[in-house]
């Protein structure tokens, strides 16, 4: 068992150590790119009209007069402990904003996660044990269309009819960062119904793929040999192994969720991360911006990172390959 345990632990902790270095790899490049924008911040601040004492000052009290080097040590300081500076437009600190903005995104993001990956992984595998049937043809041009058809497009439509023709979703959000919970749920439904499409039409796919290159393979050619029905089949043996290739999909799709989506929320005029970025980069609010990149790129790591320890548990063959190996 000890032996067994060992490989194992060992694997995740490199993964760890190398989600960490992304991590850290990804507010540097964020940070650098961020400060060689062109432009001076100072300067926009103040208007055309500053005097250079006012424009020092600033550049001061910012800590623009700094090395670049220095700033990203104290920035990256800041940010470890969730202080990621002080806002250029509103003047409060980065954080608490940016945390509301995040457990908005979740709102809508956690509900189209659930019923999305429920429902995609779900018609997948059936298109794929269903190949070439009226179920497989009906699921695959669905799914085509959906891939077909902008996000915006999708979200006006959804709009005309369940906003304005028949009234059941409010439009857009009226309240702004200002609204809570109770607040923002009757209007995250038309949002949430537009991330599940966006999001499911994808994992379809490759659901339907992987199921398809599974029912081919020779292990279940035996275990259809041995008598096992075919929904025996399909879920004890077909299932798991279709999962392993769909899971960096759905990490993907999921990172995508919970980073904010910028054109979902923008036409909902939701208030997520999403809208938050757009704002920022609009109004050249350089603090958020770096804390929205490093936050949305942890989420991806985080993602990719529970997909590989869930193929890992699902796939024993990855632990003895990486054994033989080292």
């Amino acid at each position: 068992m000890k032996a067994s345990i060992a490989p194992a632990m060992l694997l995740i902790a490199r993964r760890l150590g190398i989600a960490l270095l992304t991590v850290l790899l990804a507010s540097f490049f964020v940070f650098f790119a961020v400060q060689a924008l062109p432009g001076d911040v100072a300067q926009q601040l103040l208007g055309q009209n500053a005097t250079p004492e006012a424009l020092a000052t600033l550049r001061e009290t910012l800590g623009l007069d700094q090395k670049v080097w220095i700033r990203y040590v104290q920035w990256l300081s800041g940010a470890v402990t969730g202080d990621f500076g002080t806002s250029l437009v509103s003047g409060n600190p980065v954080g608490p904003g940016l945390l509301v903005a995040f457990r908005n995104s979740l709102l809508i993001a956690v509900p189209a996660m659930l019923i999305g990956v429920t429902i995609s992984l779900t018609l997948g595998v059936v298109a794929g044990v269903r190949r070439g049937r009226p179920a497989d043809h009906a699921i695959s041009l669905v799914s085509l269309v959906v891939m077909s058809v902008p996000e915006f497009m999708v979200a006006t439509i959804l709009v005309l009819l369940f906003a304005i023709a028949i009234p059941i979703f409010p439009a857009v959000v009226l309240r702004g960062e200002s609204a809570t919970i109770a607040q923002l749920l009757p209007a995250i439904w038309l949002p949430v119904i537009v991330l599940t499409l966006s999001m499911a039409a994808y994992i379809v796919r490759t659901a339907r793929s992987s199921t398809i290159d599974v029912m081919a393979s020779e292990f279940v050619t035996t275990a259809e040999l041995k008598g096992l029905t075919t929904r025996q089949v399909v879920w004890r043996h077909a299932v798991p192994s279709a999962l392993l290739p769909t899971l960096n999909v759905v990490a993907l799709n999921v990172a995508w969720l919970l980073g904010g989506v910028v054109v979902v929320e923008n036409v909902f005029n939701y208030p997520g991360m999403g809208k938050l970025m757009l704002e920022s980069v609009f109004n050249r609010d350089l603090p958020t911006i770096q804390a929205i990149a490093v936050v949305s790129a942890l989420v991806y790591v985080v993602c990719n990172l529970a997909a590989d320890l869930i193929a890992l548990a699902l796939d024993p063959k990855l632990r003895t390959r990486r054994k033989a190996r080292s």
